[in-house]
């Protein structure tokens, strides 16, 4: 276990318990934030609204698994490289909170840091090309419904020998993609659905209501909902509706053409 500067009894506390973690970090986590950061599910999903504390969340969870699993490697992948810098900050915010100046600059970038324990967490930017030949602990998918199909099939096989944790969140968009998949069959997934009625009264300024009734006024009826009540609609330029074709199809039908083995 690395001590990090802290006392034992309290070090012991905090790689025990993610929340005691992030509380003392100066985070005072939301219920659902707590249930997700004490989760062992290897496989989660965060349909989040804006600005809910997400990627806070999760990169606690990025921070906590650096500091106490030694020489393990976290990645972070996002649409842009400048989303999945974003992301990092969180998780530097939180170094900062837990007085962990003390780390080397030039161990400490916009796009990652390691920690003297051999550990490292990088931001790495959504390209296919770059997740390959790569071994993970952790993988991270922020803004995981942007992006590509041929990406997310690349990330997956990071975590085959290690067997780590994949922890996928975003707002929806659109029914369509590996995210919105995942959410609608996969089996595997530990499931977070977090509109802007989950939180609390003062996450919005001045207040929740002033802010949701002001967006609600500004936004497109289809935007509002999706990004703060996290519902996935129909992609614009789709020719059909999901219900329809569910609707159109039946198990009970003989295919008129079978596939034959040879």
């Amino acid at each position: 276990m690395v001590g990090v500067g802290m006392h034992l009894k309290r070090d012991l506390k905090l790689a025990l318990d993610r929340v005691a973690f992030v509380k003392a970090a100066g985070f005072e986590p939301d219920d659902w934030q707590a249930e997700v950061l004490r989760s062992s599910s290897r496989r989660k999903l965060l349909c989040c609204a804006r600005q809910s504390g997400k990627s806070l969340t999760v990169g606690a969870v990025c921070l906590h698994t650096a500091m106490y699993v030694p020489r393990s490697l976290s990645l972070i992948f996002a649409p842009s490289q400048n989303q999945s810098v974003e992301f990092f900050r969180r998780v530097t915010d939180l170094a900062h909170g837990l007085g962990m100046d003390w780390l080397d600059p030039e161990s400490l970038t916009q796009k990652g840091m390691e920690l003297p324990n051999g550990s490292r967490i990088q931001a790495r930017p959504g390209s296919e090309r770059s997740a390959r030949s790569r071994t993970a602990n952790l993988l991270v998918i922020d803004e995981a419904a942007r992006i590509s199909d041929e990406l997310y099939h690349s990330l997956r096989p990071m975590l085959a020998t290690t067997g780590g944790p994949l922890c996928m969140l975003s707002t929806p968009a659109g029914k369509r993609g590996a995210f919105w998949e995942a959410w609608q069959y996969g089996e595997a997934w530990k499931r977070w659905l977090i509109t802007a009625d989950d939180l609390p009264d003062d996450r919005y300024k001045p207040d929740k209501e002033s802010f949701l009734k002001e967006e609600r006024a500004a936004l497109p009826h289809k935007v509002y909902q999706q990004e703060y009540y996290c519902e996935f609609l129909e992609p614009d330029d789709a020719v059909f509706y999901e219900e329809d074709i569910v609707a159109a199809t039946s198990s009970e039908v003989t295919p008129l053409f079978e596939k034959r083995s040879a």
